[in-house]
């Protein structure tokens, strides 16, 4: 294998490296990172790769040089000629594909249907949030704790502007939920929304099935107060009033 890697012209040496290093962020790291990510990794390699190779290899003489060579043909072993020959044939497929890919519509059925906003049991009928009171003062206070939790637990997900739109986001179907939408907390009322953080993905009943929420139990891992200061500022700063049981 060794000798085999040796043989290899140095520019496609280059080219191999940065294509496994795409391959194994881009399929081989579940859940699956967000493509602007891999991205951002790629521009990074990418320099790290032209620093290398200015500061460690004569580049006229060993890339451009056999890389023009490569490419008009005038390569002289056996291996690069079956290289430029492979080339040619796979790039257009490539582009095909990542064209086909782009353009092509789906023929595949919706989705079955499934209540997304389930009746909460009734231990939550009847609740309101004890955080939101009268005084400004208190409740801009409120509304403060609620972004510090919001901004340590659900950001990621749910974004920094609560659009669902997080790091994360592209790894999850369905996306977590855009709350900056009218169609969400807008339409819910506050004990609502706290049964479903509290519950998380796994805790919804079964007429939700089938459910891929990957949204964790919270009750597990934040408080009831502070679980509730976070959903003060979530109407708060998407502007939305909850509905209420009058």
């Amino acid at each position: 294998m060794e000798m085999i890697w040796k043989r290899i012209p140095d520019p496609l040496r280059v080219v191999l490296v940065v294509a496994a290093v795409y391959l194994v962020l881009r399929f081989g790291i579940k859940p699956p990172l967000p493509f602007s990510l891999i991205m951002m990794y790629m521009t990074l390699l990418s320099i790290g790769v032209i620093i290398y190779i200015t500061l460690f290899f004569d580049v006229k003489n060993t890339l451009l040089i056999p890389l023009t060579r490569f490419l008009a043909g005038e390569a002289k072993t056996a291996l690069a000629k079956q290289g430029r020959f492979v080339l040619l044939i796979v790039f257009p497929f490539l582009i095909w594909g990542w064209a086909y890919q782009k353009l092509h519509q789906s023929a595949e059925p919706p989705l079955e249907q499934r209540v997304i906003h389930p009746a909460p049991p009734g231990e939550s009928v009847g609740l309101y949030n004890p955080f939101r009171v009268e005084d400004k003062e208190a409740m801009q206070r409120n509304v403060h704790e609620g972004a510090k939790i919001y901004f340590q637990n659900c950001v990621f997900c749910h974004g920094d502007k609560l659009d669902g739109k997080g790091i994360f986001a592209h790894g999850f179907n369905p996306p977590p939920a855009d709350f900056a939408d009218p169609g969400t907390i807008a339409q819910l009322q506050e004990a609502f929304v706290f049964w479903r953080v509290s519950k998380g993905g796994v805790g919804l009943p079964a007429e939700s099935a089938p459910w891929s929420s990957a949204m964790p139990v919270w009750e597990n891992m934040l408080t009831e107060e502070q679980r509730w200061k976070a959903i003060l500022f979530l109407y708060s700063y998407t502007g939305w009033s909850p509905r209420t049981w009058e």
